[in-house]
């Protein structure tokens, strides 16, 4: 039997290194004690302004079992902190961007019908929050969605009645990302979701978003730009140059209700239908499980993701989007038809990490990009 010590939580998981942080706390590697599998061990300060981690645990138990969920196998108090163990999965959506970026599509929108039929809206896609699993590991070729901080149930666990819609909500998610509808302060519900994984979709595609790099006396008024530029950034020029699947993808899910039950197998034909046309097959190979990516352990071998090379490609990766962006500013500028098409540079910094990324929560006076998360429980104000 182990018992607890500074470097092993709930009895048998081991702390290792650390690698990940946010405004949250810290998130480390760890072992399982018992079964000698790696985990994730989430620590969060009990005095959080808003604690999230015990509602993370309780979406993870409800959607236990679900594709593309990680389990979750520990939950509980160690001294100062709340800990959570988790699955510990591979580089996020936003660190492998553009070596596989096509094929996510259909498997994003599977995760997300999953999550909203166990009655809950996630409220924050973005491609932080969708991880590849390990690398080696039988779970290699799944996309994998994390961190259900923001999550919220949409309908009665008994009744299934639907929550009422209401109007005046703070903002709550990524502003990239968002819906309109978020942006006009409604109450979010599963179309809402829907329209943040087009707005995804596109940022992969495009390699960055019109409403990218606004800039604004204060976030409030930042974020009325941002919103503002979504709401008048036509789809057909969202979507110039790609698949008119995307497009009708995206005009679909706006023009869902408050309660409607989206047609998802119609959108994942969508998807479908866009991935043929530009001559990818999902077989369930992606790019970094190829030998010139490495094949070593945890991609630790030659041009594996944690090995020098591994890490040097996935910068040159973003080294390219960030002059794809660049360009396409550019080229938009000369156009007239948006001054601003590229973030703030640092938002793509790669951090060498390929496991956990540590773009968290932030309080919303601290943002200065329209990537970061918004909370509206810590700032009621905004509502």
């Amino acid at each position: 039997m182990h018992h607890a010590s500074p470097n092993v939580v709930g009895v048998h998981y081991r702390v290792g290194k650390r690698i990940g942080e946010g405004s949250f706390g810290v998130i480390y590697e760890g072992t399982n004690l018992l079964t000698n599998t790696p985990v994730a061990i989430k620590f969060e300060p009990r005095k959080t302004e808003v604690p999230q981690l015990k509602d993370e645990y309780r979406s993870y138990k409800l959607l236990a079992g679900t594709d593309g969920i990680p389990e979750a196998y520990y939950y509980g108090l160690e001294g100062l902190f709340s800990v959570l163990c988790i699955d510990l999965l591979g580089p996020s959506l936003e660190d492998m961007f553009d070596l596989c970026h096509r094929k996510f599509s259909v498997k994003t929108t599977a995760i997300i019908e999953a999550v909203h039929e166990h009655g809950l809206v996630y409220r924050d896609i973005k491609p932080d929050n969708f991880l590849m699993g390990r690398q080696n590991s039988s779970e290699a070729g799944k996309v994998f969605l994390v961190d259900f901080g923001m999550a919220k149930q949409y309908r009665d666990h008994k009744t299934h009645a639907h929550i009422p819609y209401r109007e005046g909500k703070s903002l709550s998610g990524t502003a990239r990302y968002m819906s309109i509808n978020t942006h006009l302060g409604r109450e979010q519900s599963r179309r809402d979701d829907l329209q943040s994984i087009g707005h995804v979709i596109m940022y992969f595609l495009r390699g960055s978003l019109p409403w990218q790099g606004i800039k604004a006396a204060n976030n409030k008024q930042k974020y009325e730009k941002i919103g503002e530029k979504k709401q008048y950034t036509p789809i057909k020029e969202l979507c110039s140059g790609f698949p008119e699947e995307f497009a009708i993808f995206l005009s679909t899910v706006r023009k869902y209700t408050f309660q409607e039950t989206p047609d998802y197998n119609y959108l994942r034909s969508l998807m479908n239908s866009a991935i043929e046309r530009v001559g990818e097959v999902d077989d369930g190979v992606y790019d970094w499980m190829l030998p010139t990516f490495g094949l070593g352990p945890d991609g630790a071998g030659p041009g594996g993701l944690n090995s020098k090379d591994g890490k040097n490609k996935l910068l040159a990766a973003h080294k390219d989007r960030n002059l794809h962006s660049s360009n396409m500013a550019l080229i938009s500028f000369q156009n007239k038809t948006s001054r601003t098409q590229t973030g703030n540079q640092q938002e793509y910094e790669y951090s060498g990490q390929a496991n956990y990324n540590s773009r968290e929560q932030i309080s919303s006076d601290a943002l200065n990009t329209s990537h970061t998360r918004i909370n509206p429980k810590a700032h009621p104000q905004q509502g």
